[in-house]
């Protein structure tokens, strides 16, 4: 969550931005971020305000016990006072104090089974009626808490000095200490009451975020991880030394973790690689962007010495990683050895946060955590192209290619942290649509179906936790997950919604992406998408077309042919007909790309039904 930034001289930055890493985004118009409903709610922990469109609450679950306490909710200093009594503080105890200590962060879902992260352990809840109920608390501060399911396994990333290998919460002080654990535990959750520790790798810069990466044997799984703090002595890890690589060629910066896991024996877990993902064709280690400011009006920017989350796509055999200064494409068919594809910097990108692709994997949504999430960037003045989302296509040469921003279209207040973070895909035929948390902000559903023209279609959002002081909280991650989202809210607990139908979004668009089930979502793993062909299937591209202003005429016929499908009375004839017609259309002039893929989508579902 928290940022390190270096600076680098004017002369050095615009060195690098001449030379093929620099590729800013090609806007098709500047996001608009303006005073709305969400501006001026009321605040407050459990009671604050609420607005919403195109969403629906269904259940607000608060933290369990020893989960939450409003008096550590973390308020950033806004005085040299407050600040020098924080630093004093952590400096007092760096070993034991976290100031989010009690903080709910990422999320994993399987089968009917929620887990929710805390930098004081995690959570887990039964989700089969729909309200979430609490069947286990686990214990275990270190932070982050981020965590995966596989199977019965359950992965849990820990980052911080006071993690202890045997999960105890009395801390590991001293600059070296035998008991300190900092990267990823494995625990065994065949028993969900009795949930057993099984595995504890032990990385340099302990675990910020991990990603769990199948393999074409069955019997092993790989674990990319992704470590973004300082680098731990040699003492306490032998494998581990800092510097940069002009004084170290074997420092642990610049690199990723793979870990394998046999899953017969995943207590033999270990690393088996730590690739220079990050090599420029001579084999520079530090190769990709060195930190700083590009010009008057750009953002400060973060050096890529690590990643912050990595994003894998089994199905297509590529990964996308948001990795500080970089955003950067990755081949992984051979997972315990990836290889960089391409590379794209934006010197309006702070510090790039995570990635999703679409269903194809022909672009990827890349988010800028600018200020590390405490800040409050989303307020009126902010720059719009700053704290947003960067929609970056992929070539067929394997290039990323920057193509338009978006940010949250409501201005937020002073005193709420905001700024993009995590989501997934709503799997909605015709369309690509990512839930997504901006903190305090809230939940927002954005359209980026075209990479030029990102617009936001559906949101959720409450007032501020403190009207007159930052505190930070809201939603950290948002995941659509079997016909609900799912977001887990830093301080009030965990939120369930629903999708309702509105002028940007039709009863049968939802009900075709409810029917898409899954079995497991994990935050950095994606799947593709198939959908059956059904009645709602088809009526989601006909609403779309006819919400894109498509011939009338043919809408009018594809819709009769949908409702006949529906009644039970289909005629082949008839749909084999207006599926030639709509392919014909799909290739007439001044059809828009997306909508020429609808039509040939559309057409494809009535082929098969006639």
């Amino acid at each position: 969550m928290f940022v390190r930034k270096t600076l680098l001289s004017s002369a050095a930055a615009l060195a690098v931005l001449s030379g093929a890493v620099a590729a800013q985004a090609q806007q098709a118009s500047v996001p608009v971020v303006a005073v709305d409903e969400r501006t001026r709610l009321s605040d407050g922990i459990m009671d604050a305000g609420q607005a919403a469109k195109g969403l629906a609450l269904e259940h607000a679950v608060a933290p369990p016990p020893g989960f939450f306490d409003p008096a550590m909710i973390f308020a950033p200093p806004t005085t040299q006072e407050e600040g020098q009594a924080l630093n004093a503080r952590i400096q007092a105890s760096p070993d034991t104090f976290s100031p989010l200590a009690l903080s709910n962060t990422d999320m994993a879902l399987s089968g009917n089974r929620l887990f929710v992260g805390n930098f004081n352990g995690f959570n887990a809840y039964d989700v089969s009626s729909g309200k979430p109920e609490l069947i286990l608390s686990v214990v275990c501060p270190g932070g982050q808490g981020d965590l995966s399911v596989h199977g019965d396994l359950l992965f849990m990333s820990v980052e911080e000095n006071r993690g202890r290998v045997d999960c105890g919460a009395s801390g590991a002080g001293g600059a070296v200490n035998a008991e300190r654990f900092r990267g990823v535990r494995i625990f065994d959750i065949s028993d969900l009451q009795n949930p057993r520790q099984v595995a504890a790798v032990q990385t340099c810069r302990g675990s910020h975020t991990h990603t769990l990466v199948p393999s074409s044997d069955p019997n092993v799984l790989y674990v990319y991880n992704s470590g973004t703090s300082g680098v731990r002595r040699a003492e306490e890890l032998s494998i581990c030394s800092s510097g940069e690589p002009g004084r170290n060629a074997d420092t642990a910066l610049y690199s990723i973790d793979v870990i394998k896991v046999p899953l017969d024996r995943p207590q033999d877990a270990a690393i088996v690689n730590r690739p220079r993902i990050f090599a420029d064709e001579n084999g520079r280690i530090d190769g990709l962007w060195t930190g700083g400011r590009i010009g008057v009006t750009s953002q400060e920017t973060a050096q890529t010495n690590q990643c912050h989350d990595i994003t894998v796509f089994p199905g297509i055999n590529r990964a996308a990683g948001a990795c500080a200064g970089n955003g950067i494409f990755l081949d992984i068919s051979d997972p315990e050895n990836p290889k960089r594809i391409s590379d794209l910097f934006d010197p309006d990108m702070a510090y790039w946060h995570s990635a999703t692709f679409d269903n194809t994997g022909d672009k990827i949504v890349f988010t800028d955590e600018w200020s590390g999430g405490i800040g409050a960037r989303c307020q009126l003045e902010d720059p719009a192209t700053w704290g947003a989302n960067l929609i970056a296509t992929v070539g067929g040469d394997g290039k990323l290619r920057g193509r338009a921003f978006h940010k949250l279209p409501s201005a937020q207040n002073a005193s709420e942290n905001c700024v993009a973070h995590n989501g997934n895909l709503i799997p909605v035929p015709g369309r690509d649509l990512m839930v997504q948390a901006w903190y305090q902000g809230g939940i927002s559903v954005m359209d980026f179906s075209d990479p030029m023209k990102p617009v936001e279609i559906a949101y959720f959002d409450r007032g501020p936790l403190d009207a007159d002081r930052l505190m930070v909280g809201g939603s950290w991650s948002a995941y659509w997950f079997n016909g609900r989202i799912y977001s887990s809210e830093i301080a009030r607990g965990v939120d369930v919604l629903k999708l309702v139908p509105s002028d940007m979004l039709s009863p049968a668009e939802i009900a075709a992406a409810e029917a898409v089930r899954m079995d497991v979502i994990n935050p950095q793993t994606q799947t593709r998408v198939e959908w059956a062909d059904t009645p709602d299937v088809a009526m989601s591209y006909v609403d779309q077309l006819t919400r894109s202003g498509a011939d009338a005429a043919l809408m009018r016929e594809a819709r009769a042919v949908v409702d006949g499908w529906r009644a039970g009375s289909a005629d082949a004839a008839t749909a084999d007909a207006v599926a030639a017609r709509l392919t014909e259309a799909a290739g007439a002039r001044g059809v828009s790309a997306v909508d020429a893929r609808r039509m040939r989508a559309l057409a494809g579902v009535f082929e098969r039904i006639g």
